[in-house]
């Protein structure tokens, strides 16, 4: 989805009944600041920076958990982007404490971000932080569970840390390269399954209509899953097969997810193959599918290859 428009104004802070909350997760925000450098081994990055990730994503998880209502529409004040797509103040809230916290991890990273405008000076960084504050923001908004908050920090365009907090159902999904995947601190696994057929398939229901019918076989259709990052984490844990994503995803939806795919075991590709390339000057992809490695390369085929 694209960034808010700033043609109206500044979106406007929490209202005061939620000032509070807020106020105490901005004011976390001046923990210790952590100077790290890419001189640094990437593994000592890593252990440097996962503990304060974790805190900064529970806290951003719990700070959205105070304008949802499992349900109900949200208590969060509502606008529309300037593409129709809703945003709320928990989005902005959450926007707001991630930059600030990560900010001060790494100030010399770049930063990308559905909720903030965004500057082509993240391009000239090595290091930059992937945030999507509020994953699935409709669901959100109307009471639904499958929401969540997305984090990944790129090094050299690749995904080194990942994380997924779909904090409405108390699972924190998150990865390091090389290091493998996990949810609630528990190793996962992509699912072994190498036949299409009785896959279960999660995705818009026009891209899984069209790869029923270009392969051929009958496949179990999930529910939707409204936040594309959660959907990918289902991947990387085996409750979801086969996730089909359309076309116009961004970077945000996608590098924390991707890394927790992979290092489960799994891929996340576009149609003809080819791995997700991130922080280019369009953060935009095309239509994309995420599975086990084995079953991944029979979706391709299947999608490019049949009529």
């Amino acid at each position: 989805m694209a960034a808010v428009s700033r043609q109206a104004g500044p979106v406007p802070g929490p209202p005061d009944s939620h000032r509070d909350t807020f106020d105490l997760w901005r004011r976390s925000a001046s923990a210790p600041i952590v100077r790290t450098m890419l001189a640094r081994p990437r593994l000592d990055l890593v252990a440097t920076l996962s503990p304060a990730l974790h805190d900064a994503a529970r806290a951003a998880g719990n700070l959205a958990l105070d304008f949802f209502r499992p349900g109900e529409k949200t208590s969060a004040r509502l606008w529309t982007k300037d593409r129709g797509s809703p945003v709320t103040e928990a989005d902005m809230a959450v926007d707001e404490f991630l930059k600030g916290r990560l900010s001060r991890l790494l100030p010399e990273a770049g930063w990308l971000s559905e909720e903030t405008a965004d500057s082509p000076e993240r391009l000239s960084r090595s290091i930059v932080w992937i945030v999507d504050p509020i994953d699935g923001t409709r669901a959100f908004v109307g009471g639904h569970s499958d929401w969540s908050v997305a984090i990944a920090l790129l090094v050299d365009g690749r995904p080194l840390l990942g994380v997924v907090n779909a904090p409405a159902h108390a699972r924190f999904y998150e990865a390091a390269a090389g290091s493998g995947a996990r949810v609630n601190g528990a190793p996962i696994g992509v699912s072994l399954r190498d036949r299409i057929g009785g896959a279960r398939v999660a995705g818009p229901k026009p891209l899984v209509d069209s790869f029923e019918r270009r392969a051929g076989e009958r496949i179990f259709r999930l529910e939707k899953i409204p936040s594309l990052a959660l959907r990918l984490a289902r991947v990387a844990e085996g409750a979801v097969e086969i996730g089909l994503v359309s076309s116009d995803a961004r970077d945000w939806d996608l590098a924390a997810a991707d890394l927790i795919v992979r290092e489960a075991g799994g891929r996340v590709t576009d149609l003809a193959g080819n791995s997700l390339v991130y922080n280019r000057a369009d953060p935009v992809h095309g239509e994309l599918a995420a599975a086990g490695a084995v079953l991944h390369s029979r979706v391709i085929d299947a999608m490019t290859t049949r009529s």
